[in-house]
């Protein structure tokens, strides 16, 4: 489950904290989440873990009525919570990559990222880390070492510690070589306040980079298909262009994500229907190599909809936008930064997209897997 609820709790725990299921008892709230539950697919497909809508349905259908204090609350990519004391950050996710390695990197060193990087995209500086293997019998000793190494020196980059695990193992042939799945704790940013709620029209969409490096060079990688392309995965931790965009522009950014399963599309589709917006961009400015590109034509696949690992998606007053930008301009890695699009009234809850050809398209969320296991 990729998006976590935020959550606030504080001394004494009034009743006017809780949302009002939690003021039912007996049959009436039992009652009460049943009507809550939404979710009624009769099994569990692929789809449900792409991060798109079928994501979107079995999270705000079925999880958030029954474990999340306010099932109602925007989703994030990390949650912000406070118990009698400073608000930190925690965010965890679980990764099943397939193949482990891959150009670019490989599971161990992208667990560390893509913690790192959900907390980054909330305003937070992750800290400590804890992780948990799930091993299958029969792994070499030599590919975990190598998964370990990659991981400890994916820390060192970022800053961050590990202080605590735990190791399952499964029988041959249950678990793929291994999975990984990480827990983050961060510092919360004091000059940045990242909230949905704060987006307004005129806004500017920015982007740190290409997108679909991640996603197309699983897909390849695989050699399940007679395609081959010089490309990498984008994996690396975005925190210091993070930190250095809000040096520049903090007062100014309202909303960030990393857009990984469902890729940019489904990210931005997020955002309008949190925010109640619309967001354009421009075909012409969304930066996207010619390898994926190439691949995504020949597969009839949506860019927009491929897995990054590396890039974040910012919402900045149009004011600071160009502070922002120079930020990223500036930083290694953060060439490719550019303004992609901005908010708008309409369409209202959608993304629309404006074609190098004078047309436009309305860019739904990922609907579907058609890259699974790729994170």
């Amino acid at each position: 489950m990729r998006s976590i609820l935020q959550l606030r709790t504080s001394e004494g725990g009034g009743a006017g904290d809780k949302h009002q299921l939690g003021s039912l008892s007996g049959p009436a709230a039992v009652e009460s989440i049943r009507s809550a539950i939404r979710f009624r697919d009769s099994q569990i497909e692929m789809a449900h873990g792409a991060g798109g809508k079928a994501s979107r349905r079995l999270v705000e259908g079925l999880f958030a009525p029954l474990l999340f204090e306010d099932a109602r609350a925007p989703l994030g990519d990390a949650a912000h919570v406070a118990i009698d004391g400073p608000s930190i950050a925690i965010t965890t996710d679980s990764f099943v990559v397939r193949p482990l390695k891959f150009p670019g990197g490989s599971i161990g060193e992208l667990a560390v990222n893509g913690t790192m990087n959900d907390l980054a995209v909330s305003g937070a500086q992750g800290q400590v880390m804890v992780v948990t293997f799930v091993l299958e019998e029969g792994l070499a000793t030599s590919v975990l070492e190598g998964e370990v190494r990659a991981m400890a020196a994916a820390l060192r980059r970022a800053g961050v510690a590990m202080v605590g695990g735990d190791t399952k193992v499964v029988e041959r042939g249950k678990a793929d070589g291994m999975y990984i799945t990480t827990t983050g704790i961060g510092r919360r940013m004091p000059q940045l306040a990242v909230d949905v709620q704060s987006v307004r029209p005129g806004d500017k969409v920015l982007l740190s980079g290409p997108i679909g490096d991640h996603g197309i060079t699983i897909l390849l990688a695989r050699g399940e298909l007679d395609l081959t392309a010089d490309l990498f995965s984008d994996t690396r931790c975005v925190l210091p262009l993070v930190e250095a965009m809000v040096a520049e522009a903090g007062p100014g950014v309202r909303w960030m994500r990393d857009p990984t399963r469902g890729g940019v599309a489904t990210s931005l589709n997020e955002l309008a229907r949190d925010c109640g917006l619309g967001v354009v961009l421009s075909e012409e400015e969304i930066p996207i190599r010619d390898e994926v590109r190439g691949a995504c034509e020949l597969l009839g696949l949506d860019p927009l909809h491929i897995a990054n690992e590396g890039q974040f998606l910012a919402v900045v007053a149009a004011e600071y936008a160009d502070a922002a930008l120079n930020a990223l301009n500036r930083m290694d890695g953060g060439e490719d930064a550019c303004i992609i699009g901005e908010v708008r009234t309409e369409p209202a809850c959608g993304v629309l997209v404006t074609t190098r050809y004078g047309g436009s398209r309305i860019v739904d969320m990922l609907v579907g897997d058609p890259l699974p296991r790729i994170c």
